[in-house]
């Protein structure tokens, strides 16, 4: 499946810097609140400057053209861009065109005089929030910026948790701030340089794959060969045998020449088997003794290769299940039952929804454009849904919302039409006995707790006080909650 995964891979650091970082605190992940001031005129950059400072507290750096600009937007991040359209050298058409082609994460206002009008109106065509005439009314400045920053808020969130989770972890490809899987990422880290089987067990597009890359590449320079994955329910017993261990020059019809299998591939690197519960019971004799004697022989030959492979098993069955039913050697299970890891599934991590939407709505965005935003309403309908199928069903979801939404908004009628709130009936709660009621309690009340704050929100339209006044709770402790749960007021008041 396809997760939401970095597209440039950082270089590891050292092991006992990662191990500090993975027991630090849960991530902040307060979204950045920087703007680029672009313009010529000395004075004016000065004068706007301490005037979006002290009116809203924001960064402002400043640059005197568009080749000074790109040179800051490619040190770091902002949320604004407010530039002139006539400058010399890169003026503020050329800029916005670099910056559409850079696809740069950042919103741009245009500034121009009255004799322009045209040059602001192509500005717009090409993508810019707004346009204001020379010289601005200070307030209705100040109130587009906000403006502005607000409707940024979930695309500088995402930005600033991707470079915290860089900064913190070692991997890169998995985003999350789940505490459930800051357990995870830290348990990564604590086997990142050993040659430890690793099993995961997690439902349909929870994103197995997607872990087992971040093991691999957590090890780094420990382990410098490839990451090699094998669908094992994908091939029959002859097939997986072949695929495993590869096959000799003539050892069966149709092998007309040698060929090496995945565990020899794999050699210095980690070898995936997906979905593991389903290798039949001969061949999984067969994977025992590799991963007991680390050595095997091709199909039809006799020489033993030896081999250094990391192996990670991954199921969306419980293995322990299949032992006792007999449909897996419980010999085997041991073996790759070493370290196991229990991947949530998207309705125990509700965290991530927001952060996951927000990330595949900036990775469909249509070529040359930025990212759609989604309403408050399509967001609510998202957190409400019980996700069966996991991250998969929801990229699915929001490549569909993405190609059928219109104004640059995604709504609840983008999303597929299954994406319905599922309507809790009397008796119809799923009851887990194998975890303890506690746990099951606890996660019922959370959710139950954010939805109620969120409705509460909506129709107070985002005042914290009245929505104390609404619960009976005091305004602290709403207060409180709104930032457990990580809600966004600013996104229930009027626009």
């Amino acid at each position: 499946m396809t997760s939401a995964v970095e597209s440039t891979p950082r270089e590891p650091g050292p092991r006992e810097d990662a191990a500090a970082e993975s027991a630090a605190a849960p991530l902040s992940v307060e979204p950045v609140r920087r703007m680029l001031l672009v313009e010529d005129d000395e004075d004016t950059r000065n004068s706007f400057q301490q005037l979006i400072n002290m009116a809203l507290g924001i960064e402002v750096d400043l640059a005197v053209d568009g080749s000074q600009a790109l040179e800051l937007l490619g040190r770091k991040p902002y949320s604004i861009v407010v530039t002139d359209l006539r400058m010399p050298k890169v003026d503020g058409l050329k800029l916005m065109a670099e910056i559409q082609a850079r696809r740069l994460p950042v919103t741009v206002i245009v500034t121009t005089g009255h004799g322009s009008i045209d040059d602001a109106v192509h500005a717009m065509r090409m993508g810019a929030y707004d346009f204001l005439t020379k010289p601005p009314d200070p307030q209705h400045l100040c109130l587009l910026i906000e403006r502005a920053l607000r409707e940024r808020s979930l695309q500088d969130e995402l930005s600033a948790l991707r470079t915290q989770i860089g900064e913190r972890h070692r991997f890169l490809n998995v985003l999350s701030k789940s505490p459930k899987m800051y357990e995870i990422f830290e348990l990564i880290n604590n086997i990142a340089d050993t040659a430890t089987t690793v099993l995961i067990e997690g439902e349909t597009g929870t994103g197995k794959e997607q872990l087992a890359r971040a093991i691999h590449q957590a090890s780094g320079e420990y382990r410098k060969g490839p990451f090699v994955p094998v669908h094992c329910a994908a091939l029959s017993e002859a097939l997986l045998e072949s695929e495993l261990f590869g096959h000799e020059k003539g050892s069966f019809t149709g092998a007309a020449g040698q060929r090496k299998g995945r565990f020899e591939i794999a050699h210095g690197g980690t070898l995936f088997l997906d979905e593991v519960a389903d290798i039949p019971m001969s061949m999984q004799i067969k994977l025992l003794r590799v991963l007991q004697e680390r050595k095997f022989e091709r199909v039809g030959g006799n020489a033993p290769i030896e081999v250094d492979v990391r192996v990670i098993g991954a199921t969306n069955q419980g293995l322990e299940t299949a032992v006792k039913e007999g449909r897996f050697r419980e010999d085997l299970y041991y073996r790759l039952n070493v370290v196991k890891i229990d991947l949530p599934p998207l309705r125990q991590r509700p965290e991530d929804i927001r952060l996951l939407a927000t990330y595949f709505a900036q990775k469909y965005a249509r070529p040359g454009q930025n990212a759609v935003a989604i309403s408050s309403a399509a967001m609510d309908r998202l957190y409400s849904y019980a996700w069966p199928g996991n991250i998969r069903q929801l990229e699915n979801a929001m490549e569909r919302a993405c190609v059928t939404a219109r104004d640059g908004e995604i709504k609840p009628e983008n999303l597929p039409r299954d994406i319905v709130p599922k309507k809790a009936r009397k008796g119809s709660l799923v009851v887990d006995l194998a975890r303890p009621l506690t746990d099951q309690l606890s996660e019922l009340t959370s959710a139950f707790e954010e939805r109620y704050l969120r409705k509460a929100l909506r129709k107070c339209r985002g005042h914290v006080g009245r929505c104390a006044k609404i619960s009976g709770l005091s305004r602290r402790s709403i207060s409180a909650k709104i930032a457990h749960y990580k809600i966004d007021t600013a996104a229930y008041k009027p626009k």
